[in-house]
């Protein structure tokens, strides 16, 4: 069983490292000979082709998060992990930079599983967000019910990426 998983999770970094690569690297972008149907014959990437205009790289360092994404692989092009990734704010920044949550497979076979460091109750999100993004700093104009009290979205992740999990899958030790 466990050598199951370890395959699973090799092949799913696998297929992250080929999606990964950068934007220029194309499969296939050889011209065809004299035999060929056509002149420059490229195929798009599979997972990153946007097929319009890529969005700029980041001007610096960008955060590490494959220890997090092996198993968390929802997160990969979620809007808060990218952003934040892109400005060198890693998951661990967030959540603790925790170990035994990281080894720790028991959920695989049932287990309750470790817990990361950190986890944020709905009630405990804004005054988390707010200590890196102050409220006088938000766009007014689009947050002005938001900090007035009176808008239907009350938490920053009702509104900014796909961060809340629906359902936990394991119940912590």
């Amino acid at each position: 069983m466990r050598y199951a998983v370890w395959v699973l999770v090799a092949g799913l970094v696998a297929v992250l490292v080929a999606a990964c690569q950068p934007q220029g690297v194309r499969r296939g972008s050889r011209e065809r000979g004299a035999g060929g149907a056509g002149k420059g014959d490229r195929e798009p990437l599979l997972l990153l082709d946007g097929g319009g205009k890529q969005s700029p790289g980041p001007a610096g360092p960008v955060a590490d998060n494959n220890r997090c994404f092996v198993c968390h692989l929802n997160y990969v092009q979620e809007p808060i992990a990218v952003v934040h990734a892109k400005a060198n704010i890693g998951c661990a920044n967030c959540h603790g930079n925790c170990d035994a949550h990281i080894a720790d497979e028991s959920w695989a076979s049932g287990g309750n599983g470790t817990p990361p460091g950190i986890l944020y109750t709905r009630d405990k999100v804004n005054p988390f967000c707010f200590g890196c993004h102050s409220r006088d700093k938000l766009p007014a104009s689009r947050h002005a019910a938001f900090l007035a009290g009176t808008a239907k979205e009350k938490h920053c992740t009702d509104c900014h990426g796909q961060h809340r999990l629906a359902q936990r899958q394991c119940k912590w030790k």
